[in-house]
């Protein structure tokens, strides 16, 4: 029987992350497409949605193509965080709500939220409790593994989590002072794995397909989630499929095929934004990772930053195939092959 509060129809789920001007409806459905099973929005704050702020609404919108899907909000405050997570409810209907007590950033923990809120446990249960009460939609969160060193508690913080009603967690082994730095301890996630009955995600550190499986075989965790090991490769949720069942590891995308993917992902931008100048500029990011690691990318991502319009980048990848068929020819393709460096 499935133990997650969601039909997955898989043993080991991979969930691509939420994150902060990258987990947008198009990056979703475009992981979905290529292996993701669940995928959660970024984080929204409580404020912005009980206020019904249009940018925080659009961000909250989403197809059939992008669920199983979670709604992620952050906040301190329980009465903003429980309104906030009915009105999601009601109106969007994901498939659960996601509390956000992880997120690093200084302008969210300053305000006590995100991983700000683990310096208070008290608080972290009366979150995880009000947005309970408020909705019919199992409820998961992430955490951190504590404030700083000081406070570094993993297995006590998804204790109080799961004592307060949350359904399933995901733990990314740093501190908040830690922010990127170092490396992320899976052995926290294994001991969280063996204290807690709910199943818990293990996030961090995953920047190929075999670091993906490591995580796995090392801490038995229930299901993982990917977060910068997706950026310009989402075909790393098949990738990681392939070596879960047993199979050879797919290769990834020779260089044309990717570029019809970017293209497919900045198509789906500016279908999604309405802004169609906005869109492109706001495709940039993702359009400069799908270049890394090719062949003369730092002089592509220098165009890529630059384009203003959907037509651009597609110019753009024409320049650079024309170009990259004269290295075909003097034997030194492979060298547009390689595979992106997803740190």
């Amino acid at each position: 029987m499935n133990r997650f509060p969601f039909p997955l129809g898989v043993e080991t789920p991979l969930y691509l992350a939420p994150m902060a001007g990258v987990s947008e409806s198009p990056f979703r459905q475009l992981c979905h497409e290529h292996g993701a099973d669940v995928v959660v929005t970024e984080f929204l704050s409580a404020e912005g949605i009980r206020r019904e702020n249009e940018a925080t609404l659009h961000k909250l919108s989403f197809g059939p193509g992008e669920r199983p899907i979670g709604v992620q909000i952050f906040g301190a405050d329980p009465g903003a965080m429980g309104e906030a997570a009915r009105f999601v409810s009601d109106v969007f209907q994901p498939e659960f709500i996601d509390i956000n007590f992880g997120c690093p950033v200084k302008k969210v923990v300053r305000r006590n939220g995100g991983s700000g809120c683990l310096r208070d446990l008290d608080l972290v249960q009366q979150v995880i409790r009000a947005v309970a009460s408020a909705t019919h939609l199992p409820v998961t969160c992430k955490i951190r593994s504590g404030w700083n060193e000081e406070m570094r508690d993993p297995v006590t913080i998804g204790l109080r989590c799961q004592d307060a009603g949350v359904r399933v967690l995901a733990l990314h082994p740093r501190t908040r002072t830690q922010m990127y730095t170092g490396s992320a301890r899976w052995e926290e996630i294994a001991a969280v794995v063996a204290a807690l009955d709910i199943p818990v995600l293990g996030n961090g550190d995953i920047k190929t397909a075999e670091d993906a499986v490591r995580m796995h075989e090392q801490t038995g965790c229930a299901g993982i989630m990917i977060a910068r090991g997706s950026y310009g490769q989402p075909w790393i949720f098949n990738q990681v499929k392939d070596l879960m069942a047993g199979r050879e590891k797919r290769p990834a995308p020779p260089v044309a095929e990717r570029f019809a993917i970017a293209l497919d992902h900045a198509r789906k931008v500016v279908a999604y934004e309405t802004d169609p100048r906005g869109a492109a500029i706001e495709s940039r990011k993702h359009l400069g990772w799908y270049a890394r690691g090719l062949h003369g990318g730092a002089e592509l991502r220098k165009k890529l930053y630059a384009v203003t319009s959907f037509g651009e980048v597609e110019g753009v990848f024409a320049d650079y195939l024309a170009h990259a068929e004269r290295y075909a020819e003097s034997g030194d393709a492979d060298r547009h092959a390689l595979e992106a460096d997803a740190a």
